[in-house]
């Protein structure tokens, strides 16, 4: 049975909970049943998760990057429950509704200025392939259909799904065992590693000459601004996000930007292209923009991309999810935003980023650490092999922290709202993990 007062379930109904989900549930990435048993969690507040057995761990992922504020904040559950008493959701296609208004008006303030066009998509991965759609359509409409090849590096990730994975890294990315069946792109190399190193010019060099050679085929050019997330946890100066950009005007086609991960304020701005001052023709968000509440992302593009789109022989851009603009999913989104403007979040991330970075810094001298790094929200310790996932977990977990790493990769991206405190036991825990011996 499970104690709603006490937010905890009993050892028998924690069991069957786990037993049923170990061969019932996929999770992400993982084998049928599961290799390792699913942690059960019976409530979250604050920064903080609560197990069936009633232990308490700090959340140093913000469930993948999007709990910015924490679980159930007072204005956030506000926003949920006004809106489920008016209507859970309604279909998009014909018809609107003050919550997308709300929301689209809000995401065209808040990014740059020529980014004036919303479509409110379910996912992250959806919100990309809509902006690969933009891309292709544009010429499409333009009567150019040889130009269908996107221009994107290696250690690349922008989604799960198909258009999404042919731009993802093909070779060392999450979804090599496609390649065969996938669209084939235009790869050029990883932007060297560090956000403070001066731009390699031969690098620059390289990146213009596979545009040039291509560039009779190329739609757009795809990158993540400042930060390529679950491809590797890398950060890249700003430098190179301003090159992205020149090659696109050379090109003459749309620079799109998947601030998926990086958007609301995760690197210290609000965009990562803020970092270079850097403005895209396409951007994607997702993850952050309701809070972690719900799933929702958004495409925007310019008014150019708009019209040469509705312009074309389809008359339309041909996309159009069953939820898409979802009312619960919007009205949370806007209070999300709200709540972040509300804040000195400049201040948060700058906090997170300093105590991060003195707790992390003698994970340096552990033996197999490669790598230290730390930009804004974002922590990481680079070992120079893969992790034992449920190892690293159950250290973690020992500290009174949830991780979840990958690869060779240890890292955090906790809520915005963490104390002092809480981000010692984080970077406590990621030390300890990369203490640990690894076979």
């Amino acid at each position: 049975m499970i104690d709603l007062q006490l937010g905890r379930m009993s050892p028998q109904a924690a069991d069957d909970l786990v037993a049923f989900d170990r061969e019932h549930l996929w999770h992400p990435y993982a084998p049928m049943p599961a290799a390792t048993p699913a942690v059960p969690v019976v409530s979250a507040a604050g920064t903080r998760l609560t197990l069936a057995d009633g232990t308490e761990l700090i959340d140093g992922m913000s469930s993948w990057w999007a709990a910015i504020h924490g679980y159930r904040h007072p204005k956030l559950d506000a926003a949920v429950t006004a809106q489920l008493g008016k209507m859970a959701h309604v279909m998009f296609g014909g018809l609107t509704h003050p919550p997308a208004v709300r929301l689209a008006r809000k995401l065209v303030d808040l990014t740059p200025g020529p980014l004036t066009k919303v479509f409110l998509a379910d996912s992250g991965s959806v919100a990309v392939e809509v902006a690969i759609k933009m891309a292709l359509q544009y010429w499409r409409s333009q009567g150019r259909p040889e130009r269908h090849r996107l221009l994107t590096v290696r250690g690349g990730y922008h989604g799960d799904t198909f258009g999404d994975m042919a731009v993802c890294d093909p070779v060392n990315g999450m979804h090599h065992l496609f390649g065969d069946v996938l669209a084939r792109h235009v790869f050029a190399d990883a932007p060297p590693l560090g956000y403070d190193t001066e731009p390699d010019p031969a690098y620059l060099d390289g990146l213009r000459a596979l545009a040039r050679e291509h560039a009779d085929e190329i739609a757009g050019v795809i990158v993540e601004p400042i930060v390529q997330g679950a491809g590797g946890m890398r950060f890249y100066a700003p430098e190179y996000l301003q090159a992205f950009r020149e090659v696109a005007d050379e090109l003459g086609v749309p620079l799109i930007l998947d601030e998926i991960a990086t958007g609301f304020g995760r690197t210290g701005e609000m965009w990562g292209c803020d970092h270079a001052e850097v403005v895209p023709d396409i951007m994607c968000v997702g993850k952050a923009l309701t809070g972690g509440y719900m799933t929702m992302a958004a495409t925007l593009c310019t008014d150019e991309v708009a019209q040469a789109i509705s312009g074309g022989e389809a008359g339309a851009l041909m996309h159009g999810p069953t939820y898409m603009a979802n009312p619960l999913a919007a009205s949370v989104a806007s209070a999300s935003i709200d709540l972040l403007l509300s804040r000195d979040w400049r201040s948060e991330i700058d906090t997170i980023e300093a105590v991060l970075t003195a707790g992390l810094e003698p994970a340096r001298e552990l033996p197999g650490v490669a790598d230290v790094r730390v930009l804004g929200g974002i922590a990481v310790i680079e070992v120079d092999e893969p992790v034992d996932v449920p190892t690293v977990q159950d250290t973690a977990m020992a500290h009174g922290v949830w991780l979840r790493p990958f690869g060779k990769l240890i890292y955090a991206m906790p809520p915005y709202v963490c104390t002092e405190d809480d981000l010692e036991h984080i970077a406590d825990a990621m030390y300890a993990a990369a203490a640990e011996p690894r076979p």
